[in-house]
Parts: C-alpha cells; sequence; structure tokens
C-alpha cells in the first residue's frame, strides 16, 4: 500500500518535476534534452542479458564509478555496461571518462510505466547502484525480473536514516528486496540492517574513493596548470571546489582577508553547478577582484580569481594548489569528496558540514590532514597558517596522502561481491 501511494504521488509531481527541468534549463539548456530517456524510453539497443547497469546519479558518483568500471569491464569482456545518472553534469562526466566504451543514458524516473518500459528493453544481468540512489519501484520491478540489485560504496547518514524511519513502512520493504549492500563503514552497515537489510545481505567493504588512481595524464595537466597558476613558483594557489550557493560570498569573504597578508595568492573557485558560473563570476567582481574564465583564458597574469568554469578538470586542479577547500560543506550540503585532493598529498580545509563524509572526514582530521573552518574569519586564519610556513604545508598533505593510500583496497572487495551474482 506504501509503494503505491508513493507512486500515485511520484505521478502527480511529474508536472512540478518537468516544470523545474525547464526552470533549470535557462540556465543549462541541457535540462531542456532528452526527455524521452526519463521515461523509459532508453535510446540503447534490445540486450539479450549481457547488460551490467549500473546507475551513478551525478558526478561523485560517477567520478566513484570510475575504477569500478574498469575494473568489471577489464573482467568481464563479454558483458556490455550501461551507465545512467540524473543530470546533464553527470552525463558530461560519464561520457569523458568512458567515451563509446560504455552505453548511456537517463535513468528513467521511478513511475511503474517508465521503470517497466526501461527494464524490457534493456534487459540486464544485474543492476549496480552507487551509494544512496534508492528507488522503490525501479527495485520492486528488478526483483519481480529476477535481477539482482547491489547498492555498491553504500553509505547512509545519521540524518538519512532518520528521514527513512519516517517512512519505514516504504523503506522496509524496499530495503529487503536488495540483494546486496556494499557499505562503506560497519555504521553505514548497521543503519541499513536497522531500516530492514537482511543481515546476510550486508558487507562492508570500505570506501572505494580511496582507490582513485592518478594517471600520468592528470599528473601531466596538473604540473602544467601548477606552473602556469603559481608563475613559476612565485604565487600561491587556494583552490576552493565545487562550492554551493551560499558558499562563495563566505569563500570570497575569506579570500579578501588573505589577500591582507598575502597579496601574491590566486583563487581558484570552482562552483559545484554550471548554471551558477555567471552568478558567482559576478560575486567576484562586486567583490572588487579582477577575475578571469578558464573556459575563456589560460592567462592569469594579473588576476586576482580564476573562476574553474570548465568541466572535467577538477582532479589536475587539485594536483596544482597549494591549500584546497572542499565545498558543500559551509552550507549544510554534507560536504563533498575530500579524498581526491587528500590523495595529492594537498592540505585539506572545509566546513563543519560533513555528513556525506563522516568516516572519511574523520579519518583526515584525526590525521592532520584536514582543519574543519566554521566561517570566513576561520577559513582565512587557517589558509594565512599554511600559506606562510610550507613545512606546515608539506606536513598536513604528506599525513593526506598517507592516510589515502592507507585505505585503499575496497575495490577489490567490492567486486568481490558483485562476482557472486554475475556468475551466479
Amino acid at each position: 500500500m506504501s509503494r503505491f501511494i508513493y507512486s500515485m504521488i511520484f505521478y502527480l509531481l511529474t508536472p512540478i518535476i518537468l516544470l523545474r527541468l525547464l526552470y533549470r534549463s535557462t540556465r543549462a539548456p541541457a535540462y531542456r534534452q532528452r526527455w524521452a530517456e526519463r521515461f523509459g524510453f532508453s535510446a540503447c539497443a534490445p540486450s539479450s542479458g549481457n547488460i551490467i547497469w549500473l546507475h551513478a546519479v551525478s558526478v561523485g558518483e560517477t567520478l566513484a564509478a570510475v575504477p569500478l568500471v574498469k575494473a568489471l569491464q577489464a573482467k568481464y569482456p563479454q558483458y556490455r555496461l550501461l551507465v545512467t545518472c540524473m543530470t546533464p553534469t553527470g552525463s558530461d562526466r560519464i561520457k569523458s571518462a568512458f567515451g563509446d566504451s560504455v552505453d548511456h543514458c537517463y535513468a528513467p524516473y521511478d513511475t511503474l510505466d517508465a521503470v517497466a518500459r526501461f527494464l524490457a528493453r534493456v534487459n540486464p544481468k544485474l543492476l549496480i547502484i552507487m551509494e544512496t540512489e534508492l528507488w522503490p519501484n525501479t527495485i520492486a520491478a528488478c526483483q519481480r525480473r529476477n535481477i539482482p540489485v547491489i547498492l555498491a560504496n553504500g553509505r547512509l547518514s545519521a540524518r538519512s536514516a532518520k528521514a527513512y524511519q519516517r517512512i519505514r513502512s516504504l523503506a522496509q520493504p524496499m530495503l529487503s528486496s536488495l540483494s546486496a549492500v556494499a557499505a562503506q563503514h560497519r555504521d553505514d552497515g548497521a543503519r541499513f540492517v536497522d531500516l530492514g537489510l537482511p543481515e546476510a545481505a550486508m558487507q562492508v567493504t570500505g570506501n572505494i574513493k580511496f582507490d582513485l588512481s592518478l594517471d600520468q595524464a592528470v599528473q601531466t595537466k596538473a604540473a602544467e596548470l601548477s606552473e602556469q597558476w603559481s608563475g613559476q613558483g612565485k604565487r600561491l594557489v587556494f583552490l576552493a571546489a565545487s562550492t554551493h550557493r551560499g558558499e562563495d560570498e563566505i569563500i570570497i569573504d575569506a579570500f579578501n582577508q588573505i589577500r591582507q597578508q598575502i597579496d601574491q595568492a590566486l583563487l581558484v573557485l570552482v562552483p559545484r553547478h554550471p548554471e551558477r558560473f555567471n552568478q558567482v563570476a559576478e560575486l567576484c567582481k562586486t567583490a572588487g577582484f579582477n577575475l578571469a574564465r578558464r573556459s575563456q583564458s589560460d592567462q592569469v597574469g594579473g588576476v586576482d580569481i580564476l573562476l574553474g568554469d570548465s568541466m572535467g578538470e577538477l582532479m589536475a586542479f587539485y594536483g596544482a594548489c597549494d591549500i584546497a577547500f572542499v565545498g558543500g560543506s559551509l552550507v549544510a550540503n554534507g560536504g563533498h569528496n575530500m579524498i581526491e585532493p587528500a590523495a595529492w598529498g594537498v592540505p585539506v580545509l572545509t566546513g563543519p558540514h560533513l555528513f556525506n563524509f563522516t568516516e572519511a572526514s574523520q579519518l583526515l582530521i584525526d590525521g592532520g590532514a584536514m582543519q574543519v573552518a566554521n566561517n570566513a574569519k576561520q577559513l582565512a586564519e587557517q589558509s594565512i597558517a599554511l600559506f606562510e610556513s610550507q613545512e606546515r604545508r608539506e606536513k598536513m598533505g604528506n599525513q593526506a596522502r598517507l592516510i589515502a593510500e592507507a585505505n585503499r583496497g575496497a575495490l577489490d572487495n567490492l567486486v568481490a561481491v558483485i562476482d557472486r551474482f554475475i556468475e551466479q
């Protein structure tokens, strides 16, 4: 009954969802495209069961899925991977990361007819969902078709668990239908079990975001950017990555305080969502800073702030900076992936809202690799202290790299879980 009510509500909300897509398309035109895919009309060719469907809702999950996709492609060349997402930025990252080596489309909305159309055409061997994107009708439809569903790199914060408790009559049947949950941490696993996941279906495998690889191409690009941005070592670079609405003003305020003591510092500011690029550019200009846009110029001479309005370059940016602030953390968004700068051996700063990365953030904080700032004043003070001491930067950066390397291995554990369902 709960899923029936959920389905009816979803159908009733569909016009509002479409209006929201239209609204977002005023800033990001890609939201106006490919609507048929969202209703289950996949452009992929019909399959005969040789498809592994992997769903990564947006950019962060796509990046986390890169090593997993490559591992599955190497181990199971007889299967074709279909990688889906829900956002244009996620779609861009899928195309950039995998090219033609995978099939790709948007995942269907979680309505009965859209999911049925999609599964009838794709007919996957199994579904792998990255992290938290659980849809009751999709999971139920897979169960009816004997399609195993694995939640990979699963995480469930205390905050999210409390929200699921309020809809337990819907959440419990959904979780009991999962074939396996490969959880990042034992606390995540315990929350899933408490909500209704069978204990036999839960396994703690670790966080595969620690298994990222810095290939030679991205290392070369990072070295080139570092030389360019620093003016061959004359400027210090402060990267503010994946910032959200409400954070940019705080970052700009902190940078203004930094520049009063470190007058050669360069801020590289990378908003999380492309539709906000122009708005953030105006904030920088209004604050009186000279601004350049990465998409329009490679030159940073005489520039105070470089707006990172390009796509797919953030990993190299982390390798080109002296200090990295990871956004989504000064506002109650839960934080973004601080493991990426840690892997480069870069000192990491964040805000206090870290519930999306509870365990990883605690490891970095306890290990002296990351500091938490609650406001612009604290962020400026921490940055100035690091900029004024190369020894302190190196110590924090080395700790970050050691922690990132010590926590590798989750990918192999996850692949072992998936193996059971591919080989059965």
